[in-house]
């Protein structure tokens, strides 16, 4: 089943959207913070912090450029399938899922194709732990597979169910 083609427009506004904010707000910290310079918003919990990422979350695979773009188009491609099934009105964190992967991986594959690297600056303390500085795109991943993983852990079966009930009468 393809998209509605509205669908298909909403999620491409939203996936360019998300694209322009993560570069838009990586833009902004290099030009305008001192690399590894900790400026405080929140105390004791928020900070922008300018610092590069060579490889994935924690530093894995670092400087393994030609590894994260076959990963990355591996990946799109499993989302642009996924994406195959979006509708928002009846599959909203599915739908909001899929845009958030989507958009959150292109957002760092940029990244890695102009620098070699991707630009993090959120700092985060939780309960005193430095947890790994991150971005926009980090956090579109991180809420499109949570999305994404609610839907099809709780909503999809009872949408299976209901589909089931419907076939039978």
């Amino acid at each position: 089943m393809l998209m509605p083609k509205k669908t298909l427009i909403v999620a491409l506004i939203a996936i360019l959207f998300l694209i322009g904010l993560d570069q838009f707000t990586k833009t902004v910290v290099a030009d305008n913070i001192e690399y590894g310079s900790k400026i405080e918003l929140i105390p004791a919990f928020l900070y922008l912090t300018y610092h590069v990422n060579p490889g994935a979350a924690w530093g894995f695979f670092e400087g393994q450029i030609e590894f994260f773009i076959i990963i990355t188009i591996i990946a799109l491609v499993i989302f642009l399938i996924l994406g195959r099934e979006m509708e928002f009105r009846t599959k909203p964190f599915y739908s909001v899922g899929v845009v958030l992967l989507i958009g959150g991986t292109l957002g760092n594959f940029i990244d890695r194709l102009r620098f070699g690297h991707v630009i993090d600056f959120i700092d985060v303390y939780i309960f005193g732990y430095n947890f790994p500085i991150f971005n926009v795109a980090d956090m579109a991943l991180t809420i499109g597979w949570a999305c994404l993983a609610f839907d099809l852990i709780f909503l999809n079966p009872k949408r299976e169910r209901k589909d089931a009930e419907e076939n039978k009468s």
